[in-house]
């Protein structure tokens, strides 16, 4: 009898925490990374693509991109208004305002190919870092 239950406790020991990983590896298969209405995305446990896909961007990465994107689409002064409306929202994004800034300014100077015109955009964000990455953009 004394036998029979330790031969009974070691299968336990070893099947029970098997169970336990895959019912919630199970659990978690469909998760959407990208936004909450994205149906499309789904993950499952045996990815290999997991661990790239659940790196999440830095904020100061996603800001800058952004910013970068409406300069493009619209002018460089939105961009540092929003970048100044960022950094004020969210104060452990300020340490990056200057970087973001400097490449706003080159971003502008690839932009209109004038670094007169990219200045006239000049906002007082983050002291002269814009007016810094128009000069080096030119």
């Amino acid at each position: 009898m004394n036998q029979a239950a330790r031969r009974i406790g070691r299968t336990l020991a070893l099947v029970l925490p098997v169970v336990l990983v895959l019912s919630g590896t199970l659990a978690v298969t469909r998760v959407p990374w990208a936004a909450p209405n994205a149906e499309s995305q789904v993950l499952t446990a045996s990815s290999d693509a997991a661990s790239s896909q659940a790196r999440a961007r830095a904020p100061h990465e996603v800001l800058r991109d952004k910013l970068l994107t409406e300069l493009q689409e619209k002018n460089p002064g939105v961009a540092l208004t929003h970048l100044q409306e960022a950094t004020n929202g969210r104060p452990s994004l300020a340490r990056y305002c200057v970087d973001i800034a400097r490449v706003l300014g080159q971003a502008a100077v690839a932009k209109y190919h004038s670094a007169k015109k990219a200045q006239a955009y000049s906002r007082p964000v983050c002291d002269t870092s814009y007016a810094s990455g128009v000069s080096q953009g030119h």
